[in-house]
């Protein structure tokens, strides 16, 4: 720190300072002088000054370097990485050329996973102290692990040149050339098609590299050779932050995922591309794809949250013509469209659907559940127990495919007894007004009074005793969904311990007109 001083000698009435000389009077000599003295005392005190102020910032800024270090040192322990990180900042700025600092600082950016910023740290404390072997060899490993075995080998050479016993470098200089072995035995199985020989020998290289992007995307490549996309994806990963603006792996990343039916993971991995740049055709062309997609079939899945099931089937038809080329969404979408038919009830185009569905996914739980429902529909009730059946071999703890077994079964027992809906010759998705109709239809058929032998009339009697029992249960929607569920409302059995027992005691006239009146008891 210096202190400027300046003297301005300014000139009154045409007086100055002149140079000695025959044209300078004897006075102003003297004035001369006088000046010169004062000015050469003042630079002397002010070359003391600079000196004593220079050496007290040198001890308060040494003293608050020894301060941030400590610091650093206290909160690296901790694992206040961050915090430390900034302490290191201040003492590297307080005194740059002091290499111990750097390498401190540099600990810090590998404690943090910053490798790539240790790198120079590492580098500038070498070029202070050459001969700081912990520096070297610390550089050399991350250069192996960034897979720049030529570096890494000169780190690791210098050290044995210095330290010939240093067992680390000795041992990092061998894993140096079993890498590039290795690497290029890899390659050259790559070459020859023999992708299994290249990932075994590339496993020990990514071990030895974990930050050499370049042998993860050639193991990727690999696994994609031999239709293992899963474990492509986890090495190309990786890639995108060990390489900037990798905005290839990101596109590739989306590719492969929309080839596995991740159309939403496809959808985050290209946004990570356009992210990079707004501007890249590849990836804004194949977001837009993506985008169409997942809203189609985003929005049918709402639609059947909504129990919108024609609408729903109508946007996965859609999604199918958007993505005619890849099969999953073909599949997937079938699979949906065969649950939506089933819960609208479109008990043939269900079956007829469902069906194909389970010959492209035999093993697919969802798809014999919904066609079983269709089943139970169409009342082919033992093509629908063993539907349930095959689904709960395949998911045990689905409880849905649980009651759905245990409900077909019921009604396939009902089946075999008394059917109300076969009695009146509905379906059993038919409305009360359906179930009316049906039933003044056969009560005027087997009306008893259409009827002349005693024989006749008895049939007559039962079928007709038959039909007002189902209309009265059908119509009922307490008892209906009893029926539905494959109990028999009316079933004495059934009704054991319940605390009542049905009666049917009614005056019987559907028509409301003639003179014939049956009366009757049904139990």
């Amino acid at each position: 720190m210096g202190i400027e001083w300046r003297i301005v000698l300014s000139m009154e009435g045409g007086r100055g300072l002149c140079h000695p000389g025959p044209n300078c009077p004897a006075g102003m000599e003297r004035e001369r002088r006088g000046v010169s003295g004062v000015l050469s005392s003042l630079s002397l005190l002010c070359v003391i000054l600079d000196l004593q102020l220079d050496a007290g910032a040198l001890a308060t800024s040494q003293a608050e370097i020894e301060s941030h270090l400590e610091m650093g040192r206290k909160l690296l322990a901790a694992g206040q990485l961050a915090e430390a990180l900034s302490h290191y900042h201040s003492a590297v700025d307080g005194d740059p050329k002091n290499y111990l600092t750097y390498y401190k600082r540099a600990t810090v950016y590998l404690a943090m996973g910053k490798f790539k910023s240790a790198l120079p740290d590492l580098s500038k404390a070498i070029e202070l102290k050459p001969d700081f072997l912990a520096a070297r060899l610390q550089r050399g490993n991350i250069l192996l692990k960034q897979g720049d075995t030529q570096d890494a080998e000169e780190d690791f050479r210098a050290v044995l040149l210095s330290s010939p016993t240093n067992e680390e470098a000795k041992k990092q200089l061998d894993r140096v050339r079993e890498v590039e072995e290795r690497h290029e035995e890899a390659w050259a199985a790559y070459d020859r098609e023999d992708y299994g020989e290249a990932i075994s020998l590339l496993e020990k290289v990514i071990e030895f590299c974990p930050w050499d992007p370049s042998v993860r995307e050639l193991r990727s490549e690999c696994y994609l050779r031999i239709g293992e996309l899963s474990k492509a994806i986890q090495d190309l990963k990786p890639t995108t932050k060990l390489r900037n603006d990798n905005r290839a792996a990101f596109l590739k990343l989306s590719r492969l995922y929309y080839t596995m039916g991740e159309h939403e993971e496809s959808l985050s991995q290209v946004r990570e591309c356009l992210k990079l740049d707004q501007d890249d055709k590849d990836c804004f062309s194949h977001y837009k794809q993506v985008k169409k997609l997942s809203r189609q079939l985003e929005s049918a899945e709402e639609l059947i949250r909504d129990h919108r099931y024609e609408s729903a089937i109508e946007k996965f038809e859609a999604a199918i013509k958007t993505e005619p080329n890849v099969e999953i969404y073909r599949k997937e979408a079938k699979e949906r469209i065969c649950h939506c038919l089933s819960k609208s009830q479109h008990t043939e185009a269900a079956i007829k659907t469902c069906t194909e569905s389970h010959q492209r996914d035999p093993h697919n739980p969802q798809v014999l559940k919904d066609r079983a429902e269709a089943y139970i529909l169409n009342e082919e009730y033992e093509k629908a127990v063993e539907d349930f059946q095959q689904a709960k071999e395949l998911d045990g703890e689905n409880e849905e495919i649980k009651e759905g077994l245990e409900r077909s079964q019921k009604l396939l027992k009902q089946s075999r007894k008394r059917d109300y809906y076969k009695i009146l010759g509905v379906k059993r998705n038919a409305n009360k007004q359906e179930v009316i109709k049906a039933y003044r239809k056969l009560a005027q058929q087997w009306h008893p009074d259409n009827f002349q032998s005693e024989e006749e009339k008895r049939e007559a009697e039962k079928k007709f005793i038959d039909i007002a029992a189902a209309k009265e249960v059908l119509t009922d929607p307490e008892m209906r969904q009893k029926v539905d569920a494959g109990e028999d409302p009316l079933d004495p059995e059934n009704q054991q311990g319940s605390g009542h027992h049905q009666q049917w005691p009614f005056e019987f006239n559907p028509f409301s007109s003639g003179n014939f009146h049956f009366k009757f008891n049904y139990n």
